[in-house]
C-alpha cells in the first residue's frame, strides 16, 4: 500500500492528501544529477512572511518525502501560555491546522454549539481517519499571526470514543507513529476544510455535535464555523502561499531545506513573476481544486498539486508495481523511466512537465539516510486523478492562490509554477 492519504472528493472540496509513510526506509547513494523542476529556482531567505520548510525522517523516524515546518500555538489572548511544535506537515491538499493531542501541552478552549455541545471532526483519508475536538488558539508561523483560530486537536483522550460512522471509514490514526507527524498545516486553495458540502447534509460524516464524550451526532455546519485555512486568518499576506524547494539528486537526499512564503504579490519576495497560472475548480463544483493532466494519450481530469503526497500518484498499466509489502503500490520499473505530461487549467493555460519514475524498491534499499526522492511514484485509487505530490515540488516554486483572493495576475483558486 502506498502512502497517500486523501479524503473523499464527495466529502470535501478537493482530495486531501497527506501525512505519513508507514515503512522503514533505507536509502543511499550520491549523484551530481538533479531531479525535479530544476536546481536554480530562487529560495526565499528568512523574512517575516517566510517559514523554513524541511524534508526529513520526521518524528517517527521513517517518513519519506514529507515536508515539515514549526508553528507556535498560544492560548487565545495569552503571550505566555504558548508552545512551539516542530514536525508539522505542510499540506497544500487540505485546509486547516490539526495538531496531535500527544504533541500539545496547552489546554485550549474547545468550541461548542448554541446548545453547549462540543464540536468534533472526523477527518477522512483514503487509508484512515483522525478524530478530535475543535479548539481555538492563537497561531504564529514565521512572523504571521492568526488570532482565535479554530483548529482540530487529534486524539484527545476526553473524546476517545470514535463514532461508528467515522471509524468504519478506515483505521483511526490518532498517534504520532500512525500519523507520521505532530500535525498538519493545511494551506491549500480553499478557505474552509470542508466547504459547501458540509453545509448541505450531515450524512457526509465530517462534523459532529457531542453532548458527552460518547454521545455524538453528525451535523451540518456553516462555512464560518468550519476549520479554516490558517493563512486566510493572517492580517496581511493572506491571499496565497508559495512552496519553494531546491532540486535533489536522482538517487535522493538525506534532507531538503526550502521555504513557505506567505502571500502572493504582497511583498518584494513573493511576486508572481512569469509563472504559468493554472486555474482550478472552486468550492462546490465537480472539479473543485482540480485541473487536467494529459499523459500517455489519456486525460486525468481530477488532477492536483499536493505537497502532502509523498509521491507522484497515477495509474499506468505500462509501469510494473513493486512486488511484496513494502513497498506494494509503488512503481518498480526495471530502470528509471522518463516521461512528459501537460497540465491544463480551467483557463486553458497549459504547461509541460517532465518527470521520472525510478524503481521504488531500489530507492528504499539504497542506504539508510535518504528521505527525499524526486522520482518516487505509485498507483492512485481513482483512475481519473493524477496526484502531483512532493516530487513535483523539488526544483520549483509552486503557487497556491486562495479562492476569491486576487493577485497581480488573477483571482483564485489557482496554482502557478
Amino acid at each position: 500500500m502506498n502512502c497517500v492519504k486523501s479524503a473523499a472528493a464527495a466529502v470535501c472540496q478537493a482530495l486531501v492528501i497527506g501525512t505519513s509513510i508507514a515503512i522503514l526506509v533505507a536509502c543511499g547513494g550520491k549523484s551530481s544529477t538533479l531531479s525535479g523542476g530544476g536546481s536554480t529556482n530562487p529560495i526565499a531567505p528568512a523574512a517575516s512572511n517566510v517559514a523554513a520548510a524541511v524534508v526529513n525522517a520526521g518524528p517517527s523516524g521513517n517518513d519519506v518525502n514529507t515536508l515539515f515546518t514549526s508553528v507556535t500555538i498560544c492560548v487565545p489572548g495569552s503571550t505566555t501560555s504558548c508552545q512551539t511544535i516542530d514536525d508539522i506537515e505542510i499540506d497544500t491538499g487540505s485546509s486547516g491546522l490539526r495538531v496531535l493531542a500527544s504533541a500539545l501541552s496547552l489546554s485550549l478552549p474547545t468550541v461548542t454549539d448554541t446548545n453547549g455541545n462540543n464540536l468534533l471532526e472526523c477527518t477522512q483519508f483514503v487509508d484512515g481517519v483522525s478524530w478530535g475536538p475543535i479548539a481555538t488558539a492563537d497561531l504564529t508561523v514565521a512572523g504571521e499571526t492568526a488570532a482565535s483560530l479554530p483548529i482540530q486537536v487529534i486524539g484527545d483522550t476526553t473524546f476517545s470514543s470514535v463514532p461508528a460512522d467515522c471509524s468504519s471509514i478506515g483505521t483511526v490514526e490518532d498517534t504520532v507513529s500512525s500519523f507520521g507527524a505532530n500535525g498538519i498545516l493545511g494551506i491549500g486553495v480553499f478557505t474552509q476544510d470542508c466547504g459547501v458540502a458540509c453545509t448541505i447534509a450531515p450524512a457526509n460524516g465530517v462534523y459532529y455535535a457531542c453532548s458527552s464524550p460518547t454521545e455524538c451526532t453528525a451535523i451540518t455546519l456553516a462555512l464560518t464555523s468550519q476549520v479554516p485555512n490558517p493563512a486566510t486568518y493572517f492580517a496581511t499576506d493572506n491571499n496565497g502561499v508559495i512552496i519553494e524547494l531546491p532540486g535533489v539528486a536522482t538517487t535522493g537526499a538525506a534532507t531538503v531545506t526550502g521555504s513557505i512564503v506567505f502571500g502572493v504579490d504582497t511583498e518584494t519576495n513573493n511576486a508572481s513573476g512569469k509563472a504559468t497560472v493554472i486555474t482550478v475548480g472552486g468550492d462546490g463544483t465537480s472539479d473543485a481544486g482540480n485541473f487536467t493532466t494529459n499523459f500517455n494519450s489519456a486525460s486525468y481530469d481530477a488532477s492536483f498539486f499536493d505537497a502532502g503526497s509523498n509521491g507522484l500518484y497515477f495509474n499506468d498499466s505500462s509501469l510494473s508495481e513493486c512486488p511484496g509489502t513494502p513497498p506494494s503500490g509503488y512503481y518498480c520499473p526495471a530502470g528509471t523511466e522518463n516521461f512528459a505530461a501537460t497540465v491544463v487549467g480551467l483557463n486553458n493555460a497549459s504547461a509541460n512537465v517532465n518527470f521520472s519514475v525510478a524503481n521504488a524498491d531500489t530507492l528504499f534499499n539504497g542506504g539508510a539516510s535518504l528521505t527525499a526522492f524526486a522520482n518516487l511514484a505509485g498507483t492512485f485509487p481513482q483512475d481519473d486523478s493524477f496526484d502531483w505530490g512532493l516530487p513535483f515540488f523539488f526544483g520549483r516554486n509552486v503557487y497556491f492562490v486562495f479562492e476569491g483572493k486576487s493577485t497581480s495576475v488573477g483571482t483564485g483558486p489557482y496554482n502557478a509554477f
